[in-house]
């Protein structure tokens, strides 16, 4: 019953919807859409973005496969700042122990960009984000991210990096889902380029992360996708990735659609 109060609550909002700026959508990388590394920039003010039901499929070197759904809606909250929240969705082969499924946390992040980008100075942001111990998959305790991140543009490509850290005691279940990673820090960069006249981006990125069992070993992961803008309002992202070292080492493959759009009621009307 939960769910359907839920999904009510998204179709009345797509039946009051009228068009947002998002015709450079494409433009925008959100973390998973489709690499980890992401851009500085937030959705728009008053703006909506509904992340449709991204998935993420993990193979472990052993042929062991799991996957995971984290639908997301952001919303401009403030003049460059948004406010996500996300429902990740887990479903993990256990091999001979069966499997499991669930949600694997609430997660709720903020992300404000400090400035705008010009000749001499990047733009940058910071994200704070806290992972809420909701679910049967979920860890057994609260975690909060803080993330510094940095974007550069030039004529040819744009750059960006990403370094962030978690907030949190290890003890207890910190990972059981292939939609929430957690890390106890993630350092990466990424480049990308666009091509406006196709609504095309192309990406790749490198990074380096710290599972949250400091006892488990440093991963390299290298990743590449691509955002696609099929109308004004939704586009579509794929990725591909490995895990290059570390204890489980495999592939993961990403596929996700964003619809933008934004409320009337919501939107002030200015003055005359």
């Amino acid at each position: 019953m939960k769910w359907k109060v839920v999904a009510a609550g998204f179709v009345a909002l797509f039946w009051t919807a009228h068009p947002a700026v998002a015709q450079t959508d494409f433009y925008n990388t959100d973390k998973g859409r489709p690499i980890e590394i992401e851009d500085a920039y937030p959705t728009e003010r008053y703006a909506f973005e509904a992340q449709l039901a991204p998935v993420r499929l993990e193979r472990a070197d052993g042929g062991i496969y799991s996957w995971g759904v984290e639908p997301e809606l952001t919303y401009g909250l403030f003049p460059r700042t948004h406010l996500e929240v996300g429902l990740p969705l887990a479903f993990i082969d256990q091999g001979p122990l069966g499997r499991r499924s669930g949600l694997a946390g609430i997660d709720v992040s903020v992300l404000h960009n400090l400035n705008v980008e010009t000749a001499s100075l990047p733009a940058f942001g910071i994200l704070g984000e806290v992972l809420l111990p909701v679910g049967g998959l979920a860890p057994e305790r609260t975690y909060f991210s803080v993330k510094g991140i940095a974007t550069r543009t030039y004529s040819w490509a744009r750059f960006h990096l990403n370094g962030q850290y978690t907030f949190g005691s290890q003890a207890g279940t910190v990972g059981t889902s292939s939609v929430q990673v957690l890390s106890r820090w993630m350092a990466g960069i990424a480049v990308d380029k666009t091509y406006p006249l196709r609504s095309m981006l192309v990406t790749a990125d490198l990074f380096v992360r710290q599972p949250l069992p400091t006892t488990e070993d440093v991963e390299l992961n290298a990743g590449a996708g691509l955002r696609y803008q099929l109308s004004p309002r939704f586009a579509v992202d794929a990725g591909l990735g490995r895990r290059l070292t570390g204890a489980d080492q495999g592939w993961f493959v990403t596929f996700g659609s964003a619809f933008a759009f934004g409320i009337r009621g919501l939107i002030p009307v200015p003055r005359q």
